[in-house]
């Protein structure tokens, strides 16, 4: 395994786990040359999960290009990576279960980001709300806000 830091060859499993409830073996691993960290995932390759964008158009389903929305919203939050990926495994299982076809909306992806979010972190849920909902004045925001507000002295 290379690695993603320095490129270099050779590395050591330093620990390794089920996740994604048995479909996968997450490990983590130490570069031999640079000494960095990183995560790896080994899993059974499947048909891809396509997502059907708002305009029509299907594009393969990145978890990546997730993560990295994800960060944004999370950006100086205290939120361990370990909760990142593990709330990344739940929406991407959640996204192969419900799946037709091995479609899925984007509209999907949203709201079940949004549903990990505002149980782990209520300002990163907002954030990501606000460019998922594209919020078009302050009003829309106020209006986020007193919901989540309500929905938590309910609790």
């Amino acid at each position: 395994m290379q690695c993603p830091y320095c490129k270099y060859k050779e590395t050591k499993v330093i620990d390794s786990r089920i996740s994604q409830e048995g479909m996968a073996v997450r490990r983590r691993r130490e570069c031999l040359k640079c000494k960095r960290r990183f995560t790896t995932y080994e899993k059974i390759e499947e048909m891809p999960l396509m997502v059907v964008k708002k305009d029509g158009r299907r594009e393969p389903f990145d978890r990546n290009k997730l993560l990295a929305g994800i960060m944004k919203a999370v950006e100086k939050r205290p939120i361990g990576t370990d909760k990142l990926e593990d709330m990344l495994d739940k929406i991407e299982m959640a996204l192969q279960r419900s799946a037709e076809n091995n479609e899925v909306s984007s509209r999907e992806i949203g709201e079940l980001v949004m549903k990990h979010l505002r149980n782990l972190d209520q300002v990163a849920y907002v954030r990501f709300a606000s460019v998922y909902r594209e919020f078009k004045d302050v009003n829309q925001f106020m209006l986020e806000l007193k919901d989540l507000l309500k929905n938590k002295r309910k609790k």
